[in-house]
């Protein structure tokens, strides 16, 4: 082995053990964490590293993500040339054509050429939206890490040039095949009349390349490129299970000295391992209701805090003499409590992740602390707690009174039916709420125009416990879920149906976690099956301009994107025009996470946002399909001065569409 092969080797070994070791310290402070099954369904597993590692889905999925893909596949063979290179220096016969034949060499030199020159001009396009565009998603109170991206940027933009010209060099010399390698060519064209001492030049460029390279591989663990190590296993344990699913709690467990996270030591294994895969790359700010009205919530923001929380005190943690160590509460050192109430659970923060961070859960499980161990939260919520426990219901209408709205209505019973076909589930907003009440008559109608066999359990319905739950009282929640199985369990029938898209995504996520499970089908799904099979007319109305909004826990949890478009669509004199913001990507009304019953109070109001954004479309209507979006949207047009446009829940839409069109026939 030559001098500078044992130099190498010296220097290789040393940062590697380095490497070694800080990796392993990171993976011991994430033993640290709770225990959480995430080793189930493992071809599923490495099918996500498949589309979203290899393939970048999530990263393409804007934009902005075609500079990153070819940062990460550039990265990729610009480390198998530097390998290569270090272990010619260490073996000198070695080389990919010797080993794998000319084709894998070829190969592998073309494409580390060509991604690196791609990756040059994403950085200067990087650079150029970071300092002149200036995009929401980039915004940071933190100048550190600005400064940090743009020294990451720079330090491979060298790494980049560096390898260049130790390839054009090898070009000149004869030991690189210049054929497989266009952009090195042009590097060996500009240095081979202006290199005295090639062979010192040489020595330079590889020993800075290859220093940087340790350096980078040392520097990784400490910035914000800790995503280089946290994001593929991030991925890999991903939430396999329905969007919107948290995490059930046990009550029973006597060792519980409280509930809900208050502490780092508090969050499983994988919320800490989110905290490592973060790549601080904004999208979650950008989308997030609470920033983008001014809230003091930025779910990028919280999660940086916290991985520097947790960076700062993993040596106290890991500290075998430090027994008595007292760890800092991540409320209000980390995260303050306007941060922790200003989240709708709207899960775009969730959705837009490239590295599937789940930002929902952590805030649910920092508010479950607050609600279920210190009995701290915000005094609007209080009473909504109360009415919960003791009516069943957020308002302070007495349970009894459940079932008033169908008062002048014949609606079969369960109790009196026992079995039947559809479980019609009203819900809070549609027993008691003024609007909700017509949205559930409009469906009765139509159900009984079509001929359903239905029924709806009256007063022996009680709060889904969506709202408790998301607002962190796990408790309130898991005993309205379990006082409501008991009622479904005596009943036969073979689907519910809900005009509530949080009632639907409770009964799809939460209820399953406690035991039952049922098809539950949204009203906007069911409508149009009716009149898919010619039970229910699409109808017809005067002229009508409108836009359909896009409920969270409709589209964006559960999907249901097409179906309400194509039942009012299908309605003859509607024109449907579609939002900017709109299907999985669409804007939160603000009610969601329990903020229905909550003052804003911060910044602007997210409904009037919403409603100022659907008011600039010129339209005469706004179609919904979830009766808390109906509120906030009537209590924004009001706020807004605009009486004219109106707000119509589709089933509204459709009764009316038919009793027109059964006009013009008579």
């Amino acid at each position: 082995m030559t001098t500078e092969g044992i130099i190498i080797l010296i220097a290789l070994s040393a940062v590697l053990f380095a490497f070694v070791f800080i990796v392993y310290r990171l993976v011991k402070a994430l033993r640290m964490g709770k225990s959480e099954d995430r080793f189930n369904n493992f071809g599923q597993r490495v099918k996500s590293i498949l589309v979203y590692v290899v393939g970048q889905a999530r990263v393409l999925s804007q934009p902005a993500g075609i500079g990153h893909f070819f940062i990460f596949w550039g990265f990729i063979f610009i480390s198998l040339g530097t390998g290569e290179h270090i272990l010619n220096m260490l073996i000198p016969s070695f080389s990919y054509e010797a080993f794998f034949g000319t084709g894998v060499a070829v190969t592998i030199s073309f494409c580390q050429d060509i991604l690196a020159f791609l990756v040059l001009g994403a950085i200067v396009v990087s650079l150029f939206r970071r300092f002149f565009l200036k995009p929401v998603r980039l915004e940071s109170d933190d100048p550190k890490a600005g400064r940090e991206a743009v020294f990451i940027l720079g330090l491979i933009f060298v790494l980049i040039l560096l390898m260049y010209g130790i390839k054009g060099i090898g070009i000149i010399q004869g030991k690189v095949d210049g054929s497989s390698a266009p952009v090195s060519n042009i590097a060996a064209n500009l240095l081979r009349n202006n290199l005295i001492r090639i062979n010192v030049v040489e020595s330079v460029f590889v020993w800075v390349h290859h220093s940087l390279i340790f350096f980078f591989l040392l520097y990784i663990p400490f910035s914000k490129h800790i995503h280089i190590l946290g994001a593929i296993p991030n991925i890999f344990f991903r939430n396999l299970g329905l969007p919107g699913t948290l995490t059930s709690m046990d009550f029973e467990d006597e060792t519980a000295d409280k509930f809900g996270i208050s502490v780092l030591t508090d969050f499983s294994w994988k919320q800490l391992l989110d905290l490592y895969a973060c790549t601080e790359c904004g999208r979650c700010q950008a989308v997030c209701p609470a920033y983008l009205t001014d809230k003091p919530l930025s779910p990028y923001r919280m999660i940086h805090n916290l991985r520097g929380h947790f960076m700062d005190e993993m040596g106290s943690l890991l500290s075998d003499n430090d027994k008595e160590y007292t760890e800092k509460p991540i409320v209000p050192e980390v995260v303050s409590k306007d941060e922790l109430w200003a989240c709708t659970t709207c899960g775009a923060c969730v959705q837009e992740c490239p590295t599937f961070i789940e930002h929902v859960q952590k805030i649910v499980d920092l508010r479950r602390y607050f609600v279920l161990t210190e009995a701290s939260f915000p005094p609007e919520v209080q009473p909504v707690f109360k009415n919960m426990e003791i009516n069943y219901n957020p308002w302070s209408f007495g349970y009894a009174d459940r079932a008033n709205w169908a008062a002048d209505l014949d609606i079969p019973l369960a109790s009196d039916k026992k079995s039947f076909d559809i479980l019609f589930w009203i819900g809070c907003a549609g027993s008691f709420d003024d609007r909700g009440k017509v949205i559930a008559k409009s469906v009765v109608k139509l159900l009984e125009r079509a001929g359903v066999d239905f029924a709806i359990l009256g007063t022996e319905e009680k709060c889904c416990g969506e709202t408790a739950r998301r607002m962190g009282n796990e408790y309130l929640a898991q005993t309205l879920i379990e006082l409501n199985i008991e009622v479904l369990k005596g009943y036969e029938f073979n689907r519910i149906l809900t005009i509530c898209p949080h009632g639907f995504n409770s009964f799809r996520v939460d209820y399953p976690q406690a035991g039952y499970s049922k098809p539950v089908v949204h009203h906007s799904e069911f409508l149009l099956e009716l009149v898919k099979a010619g039970k229910l007319p699409s109808g017809s109305t005067g002229n009508l301009k409108g836009v359909y909004h896009d409920a969270c826990y409709l589209g964006r949890y559960n999907d249901i994107i097409s179906e309400p478009r194509e039942l009012v669509s299908g309605i003859d004199g509607v024109d449907l025009i579609e939002l900017d913001r709109h299907g999985k990507r669409s804007f939160c009304c603000g009610a969601g996470g329990g903020r229905m019953w909550m003052e804003e109070t911060i910044g602007e109001k997210i409904n009037e946002t919403r409603v100022n954004e659907i008011l600039e479309k010129n339209v005469d209507q706004i179609f919904t399909a979830c009766p808390f979006c109906m509120t906030m949207f009537e209590d924004g047009l009001k706020a807004c001065g605009n009486e004219n446009v109106k707000v119509k829940d589709i089933a509204e839409l459709l009764l009316e569409a038919s009793k027109e069109s059964e006009k013009g026939k008579g």
